[in-house]
Parts: C-alpha cells; sequence; structure tokens
C-alpha cells in the first residue's frame, strides 16, 4: 500500500484529509458555494445510512455475539485504516455511468434480499454500494487502488449459515482423522467413528466449535492482509492464502491429539472447560506464528528471487537526489577538464 503523500507512477496520491480541507476552504471563502458543494454529500450520505443502517447493525451484531464473525471487529477498521493512509488518486476521475449502474444494482439487491430474509446478500449489498460511490466519484483505477480495504470489507462478512455447516463436517472428520492418526503413533488405543474418538476409560467428541472453521477464516483473513501489507507479487500472494488452509487444519489437528494425550496421561478434566479453551487459544498462537513465518519467508523469496521490495525501491525522491548529485559529478569532471587545457 502507498501512504498518502507519497508519489507513485500514477501520480501524487492526495489523501481523504486533504479532501476535507477543500470542503472547508469552500464554506471559509464562500459558504452558499459550500453548502451548495456540501449538499449532494450529504445527501448521499443519509441515503446510504437509511437504506442499509439495517445490514450494518446486524453485521456489527454477529461480530460482537458469534464467534465465528469476531474476525470482523478487526477488518472492518483496518480496512477503513487503510484505505485512509493509501489515500485518492491525483488522476481520480469519477465514472459516472459505471457508479450509478453498481449503486442501482445495490439496491435492486438490498431490496430482495430484504425480502427473501437473506443476510449475506443484503450485507454484500452494502459493499457493492460503497464500491459503486467510490467508482461514481473517483473512478474504477481508484477502485483498484483501494483492493485490499474493500477485499477485507468483503471477508468481515460471516458466511452464510448453510455454507459454513457444509464445511464444518468435512473439517470434522479431518481433525478427528489427524487426532486419531497421532495418537495412534503415541501407541495409544483409539477407536474413530465419524468425529467420536473413543480411548481407554474415555470419548472425544470433535464438534463443530472445534471443527477449526473459525481458525480458518481467521487464518484467510490474516493472510490476505499479510499478503497486500509484506507481499508484493500476486503468485506469493496466492500461495500465502494457499497455504492458511493446510495450517489450520494441521494445527487442529494437533489441538485434537493434545486434548486426547492429555485426557489419556494426565487428567480427564483437561479436555473441557478453561483448560481446553486455553489450549485452543495458545495453538492459534502458534498457526499465527507459522503465517508470519510463512509471509517473510514469501518476502525474502521476492527480494533474492524476483527483485526488490516496492519499500527498498527508489522513490522519485531519490531519483532526483541522484541526477542531482551526477549533474553535480559532470559539472566538476567539466571544470577540471577545463583546467587542465588552460
Amino acid at each position: 500500500m502507498t501512504h498518502v503523500g507519497t508519489t507513485t507512477n500514477e501520480g501524487v496520491l492526495a489523501g481523504p484529509l486533504g479532501v476535507a480541507r477543500g470542503y472547508i476552504d469552500s464554506l471559509r471563502a464562500d459558504p452558499r458555494a459550500g453548502a451548495k458543494h456540501l449538499l449532494p454529500a450529504t445527501v448521499t450520505t443519509l441515503a446510504f445510512a437509511i437504506l442499509f443502517s439495517q445490514p450494518f447493525t446486524l453485521l456489527v451484531r454477529d461480530w460482537w455475539t458469534l464467534p465465528e464473525a469476531g474476525h470482523g471487529l478487526l477488518l472492518a477498521p483496518v480496512a477503513v485504516w487503510l484505505a485512509f493512509k493509501s489515500g485518492i488518486r491525483a488522476d481520480a476521475k469519477g465514472n459516472m455511468l459505471l457508479g450509478a449502474f453498481m449503486l442501482v444494482l445495490a439496491i435492486f439487491v438490498r431490496y430482495m434480499a430484504g425480502l427473501a430474509a437473506e443476510l449475506f446478500t443484503m450485507r454484500a449489498s452494502m459493499i457493492l454500494a460503497l464500491g459503486g460511490l467510490t467508482v461514481y466519484h473517483y473512478g474504477f483505477k481508484q477502485l483498484l487502488h483501494w483492493w485490499l480495504p474493500f477485499l477485507l470489507a468483503c471477508l468481515s462478512i460471516p458466511l452464510p449459515e448453510l455454507i459454513t455447516q457444509a464445511m464444518a463436517l468435512p473439517l470434522q472428520f479431518k481433525a478427528s482423522q489427524m487426532g486419531a492418526a497421532m495418537l495412534r503413533m503415541r501407541e495409544i488405543p483409539v477407536r474413530l467413528t465419524g468425529n467420536v474418538i473413543r480411548i481407554p476409560g474415555n470419548e472425544l467428541f470433535v464438534t463443530e466449535a472445534c471443527s477449526g472453521l473459525r481458525s480458518l477464516t481467521a487464518l484467510l483473513s490474516l493472510a490476505v492482509l499479510l499478503g497486500g501489507l509484506v507481499l508484493q507479487k500476486p503468485v506469493t500472494r496466492v500461495v500465502l492464502v494457499a497455504l492458511a488452509v493446510p495450517i489450520a487444519v494441521a494445527i487442529n489437528g494437533v489441538r485434537v491429539f493434545l486434548t486426547g494425550f492429555l485426557v489419556y496421561f494426565v487428567d480427564p478434566a483437561l479436555g473441557k472447560g478453561f483448560m481446553h479453551i486455553t489450549e485452543g487459544w495458545l495453538l492459534f498462537l502458534v498457526s499465527l506464528a507459522c503465517m508470519g513465518v510463512v509471509a517473510w519467508v514469501g518476502s525474502w523469496a521476492e527480494s533474492r528471487f524476483v527483485g526488490k521490495p516496492a519499500s527498498m525501491q527508489h522513490t522519485p525522491s531519490d531519483a532526483a537526489a541522484e541526477d542531482y548529485a551526477s549533474e553535480e559529478v559532470a559539472e566538476e569532471e567539466l571544470v577540471s577538464e577545463d583546467a587542465d587545457r588552460g
């Protein structure tokens, strides 16, 4: 992401604070003209708030109450911050036709989703409307410039329950199989039936909460964020996101194994309650560390085999300084040549 005030090949980026200052200056210079200038933005904000207040409040409620949607509490503010930091392109030019089409489509989807009481589509229409407003005022290139904030906003929307249930069951079976296999490697008698692991004196039931779906969605979101901030090439970003899936599955299998190991050798009480939750959090931190290592390896590979990352490349100010230095060296050489001739 490019920071506010920096210069790229596509032009100087104007930050949102600069746009706000422009509105304030116009109000001070000519209050009537400034008020007319602010009127469309005010009407648009009110209309957006009225139209999407219900899906937004329901989305915030799910972020706060549903464990599998809790990552939205982090992703949404980060998306806003990244959009603010990356700023608005200096060559931004609104595409009124495409923006209006996206807005009309978003309103239609919002209305139909409200009739069907389908929350996921209703919330997605809110993101589509934000994209339409961006295209309408600043053009499609600005939407591409804000690809990471918009992608994080999309990831903050919880998946429909039908999809999560369809994904949870295979993850439960996979975690049970991996946990049972590792328990057998430790010579513990195990009998696996679906997602039920039977060991002498105890029975472990891998529930939907232990399927690893929550950690998987969180790791995928983290992979997208790390890929956008740390990595530069699309290939390495895709690899990072793809590796989030086996890391989440493997760590969850280790969690099932540790639960069975502690229940069998230490105390059956360790398989439930506070200790079981603490174990899950600690292993989730391990998965976060694994993602950080993978991102670091990807960044190293880019700098080693592909080229220097953007943070190490010369900025236009550095290039200008180098040109100035080279001009000084050339002038000194000319002076020395003239002195030799004299």
